[in-house]
């Protein structure tokens, strides 16, 4: 029996989509990211979904920062560590 193509998850394609802005220079350093709101429009998508894509682009790729309260800016390239893989 073939394999089934996998499915890539939707906040894996936010994800991508923007670390991928982040990287071209879209985004300036220090500069204030999106909120979930305004990126739950603009994917339209869950807070949820858009939480974790967040969380991808902090925990794994390394290139947002988040405070509480304060929310999420974008961390300089020289200050971000080399991507996790798995």
């Amino acid at each position: 029996m073939p394999d089934r193509p996998r499915r890539v998850p939707p906040y894996r394609l936010a994800a991508a989509e923007l670390a991928a802005e982040i990287r071209s220079g879209a985004y300036d350093q220090g500069e204030p990211f999106p909120s979930e709101t305004v990126l739950m429009s603009r994917f339209g998508m869950a807070n949820m979904t858009i939480r974790r894509a967040l969380e991808v682009l902090r925990e794994e790729e390394g290139l947002i920062t988040t405070r509480w309260g304060k929310g999420s800016t974008v961390v300089p390239p020289t200050d971000r560590p080399e991507p996790k893989t798995k």
